[in-house]
């Protein structure tokens, strides 16, 4: 058991859920509050030891539950085993050494570590920390990252609205060079420092790699390209044309760099897209491969008709420039819209553009962004690929 003893925090009302999540309206106010993050034991209404977990006075999630063993403890030694089976999922049973050396490398919930992210990008790993408790151990994380990546580079943030609701205040590592990395024999710069999020999205590796068995020979769009990946893969692969377009200026540099890097003629537009594809469309331009994958639109419950509606507006304009017969492969990274309204959305927007849309394949995130069933939260990211008929 215990050789230090955690401070405890009890419940107000059974819990029978395996969700790790316990939110502060169910749990009772400590005498001592433990500081933010700190691991503590739980115990039930009734008095039984529940489990172990980070606790957070301040957040609306107060426990993020780690250990239901009470004979293991939560420290060093625990976070080096779950860091060590996260690395062996996905080198000894995803074996995705074979095809990339850029993957995630612990996916939060579905990995076990709440509020802890971290990517891989060669020799360079990006740490997110979106939990005061993963924050709090972080030195413990360092550790157990640097023996499964002996000689590796750390970048490490949270964001800011992160750092308000967790209640931590953290400015991040210092700014690193990038670091080129491959994946499916395409190379990409990873820049945390000066790009969105990580610096790469990984999480969209085998869609790339899928979407671009398809592309040869083809005129391809590629709309809110960020860094450029699908743009790039396209060109790799053969596609006759490319046309990458983003609102932002600095994730077009990043593209342009990726092209430049795997000596692919790839046109990037800076534009917002609305305008953009309204232009398009009454110029009666057409692609074979329309390519839409947009930042997330909210993180806010209130906000998910209005992004709903930004959604259906932006697909709407993309099925308007696609040939008949043609590809289109749409995407939503909101975490709260689910598939099931992603896909009412995508039949509505058909609808109004006077579409047909026959849907080839749905998928998500790559095997290395793992969810538990009982945890939807991880699965975030939505991917429809479809043939587009008149």
């Amino acid at each position: 058991m215990n050789v230090i003893a955690n401070p405890t925090v009890r419940l107000k009302n059974a819990w029978k859920s395996t969700h790790p999540w316990i939110f502060q309206r169910l749990v009772d106010k400590p005498a001592t509050r433990p500081k933010s993050g700190q691991i503590v034991d739980v115990f039930g209404v009734d008095g039984d030891w529940i489990g172990r977990g980070f606790y957070n006075g301040h957040s609306r999630i107060a426990l993020r539950m780690l250990e239901g063993d009470p004979d293991i403890d939560v420290d060093a030694g625990w976070f080096a085993r779950r860091i060590a089976d996260a690395v062996s999922l996905r080198r000894d049973v995803l074996k995705l050494d074979e095809v990339s050396d850029a993957w995630r490398v612990v996916h939060s919930e579905g990995d076990g570590i709440s509020g802890l992210v971290v990517d891989r990008y060669g020799d360079l790993l990006v740490v997110e920390f979106f939990s005061a408790g993963a924050y709090r151990y972080r030195e413990w994380i360092y550790d157990a990252l640097k023996q499964q990546f002996p000689g590796c580079r750390f970048y490490a943030f949270a964001d800011e609205h992160v750092q308000k609701q967790e209640s931590f205040d953290f400015r991040g590592t210092e700014a690193v060079p990038p670091s080129v990395i491959t994946e499916y024999g395409v190379k990409f710069r990873a820049d945390p420092a000066g790009a969105h999020k990580t610096g790469f999205f990984a999480d969209q590796r085998e869609n790339r790699q899928w979407l671009s068995q398809q592309v040869a020979g083809k005129r391809v769009l590629d709309l809110c390209c960020n860094t450029g990946g699908f743009g790039v893969y396209a060109k790799v692969r053969g596609a006759e044309e490319v046309i990458g377009v983003d609102i932002d200026a600095d994730v077009l540099a990043i593209a342009k760099g990726n092209a430049k890097l795997n000596g692919a003629q790839v046109k990037f537009v800076q534009a917002d897209i609305f305008p953009w594809l309204r232009d398009m469309g009454n110029a009666g331009e057409q692609f074979d491969v329309v390519i839409l994958d947009p930042a997330k639109m909210t993180r806010d419950r209130e906000q998910v008709i209005p992004a709903l509606k930004k959604y259906l507006d932006m697909n709407k304009l993309a099925l308007g420039v696609v040939k008949p017969g043609g590809l289109f492969a749409t995407f939503s990274c909101t975490g709260l819209v689910s598939e099931e309204q992603f896909l009412d959305m995508l039949r509505r927007a058909a609808f109004y553009a006077g579409r047909t849309v026959q849907v080839l394949k749905v998928s998500g995130a790559g095997a290395d962004h793992p969810w538990l069933a009982q945890v939807p939260e991880s699965r975030y990211l939505k991917a429809v690929f479809c043939r587009v008929l008149d």
